[in-house]
Formats: structure tokens, C-alpha cells, sequence
């Protein structure tokens, strides 16, 4: 009986030392909608709460039809994420990789252009 108690306290401990410690993140998103006509919505999609790749997370006006920004805040083992951004409910970048949020320091801060690269 010892014996089982010693293999189970060990694949326990293997089990347990291999998750990876969470830390928080916060990203500023900031993305370039201008030329592309009337905006009725601006959002992400990605990886990883809280952002999800069925739903939008609203993004923010900051300058009507033109400028648009989000800041999110989660837990993630990861040093990166994948996104991409919506407009209208449209993705961006049909048929080409995901963006991937690198994060760096305590914020991460990203500038992008709708469908550039």
C-alpha cells in the first residue's frame, strides 16, 4: 500500500510542477480604420480570456471612422497571444496568419492599420 501511496504522491507532484504560473498582462490596442467608409463597430478577436474568436471585444472611438483603441487585461502563462481585428464584423487578413501580440514589460502597447501587415 506504501508503494501505490509513493507512485501516486509522485505523478501528483509531476503533475502539479508542470503548469506554468500565470501572470497579468495588459495590452493597449490602438488600430487604424481611416478610408474605409462608415463605421458602425470596431473590435478584436483572439486567443486566450478575455477575448474570444466567436465574438467581438469592442474596441473604443477615439476619432470617429478613423481612429479606434482597447485595453485588455487577463492571466496567461504565454509571452504572446494571436489576434486579429474586425471592422463591421468583417475579420481582417482573410486567408493570411493571425497578428501575434508579443508582450513585452508590464504593458504592451500595439499600433496597427486594418488589414496591413
Amino acid at each position: 500500500m506504501k508503494k501505490y501511496s509513493l507512485i501516486v504522491m509522485a505523478c501528483l507532484w509531476t503533475a502539479i510542477s508542470c503548469v506554468q504560473s500565470t501572470r497579468s498582462r495588459v495590452a493597449v490596442l490602438t488600430l487604424d480604420v481611416s478610408g474605409m467608409g462608415p463605421i458602425k463597430s470596431v473590435g478584436v478577436r483572439g486567443e486566450g480570456n478575455p477575448l474570444s474568436w466567436r465574438e467581438d471585444y469592442p474596441m473604443s472611438v477615439l476619432v470617429q471612422d478613423s481612429l479606434y483603441t482597447v485595453t485588455i487585461t487577463g492571466q496567461t502563462p504565454y509571452d504572446f497571444t494571436e489576434i486579429k481585428f474586425t471592422v463591421n464584423g468583417q475579420f481582417e487578413l482573410e486567408g493570411k496568419d493571425n497578428r501575434r501580440l508579443v508582450f513585452t514589460g508590464d504593458t504592451t502597447y500595439f499600433r496597427g492599420r486594418f488589414n496591413a501587415e
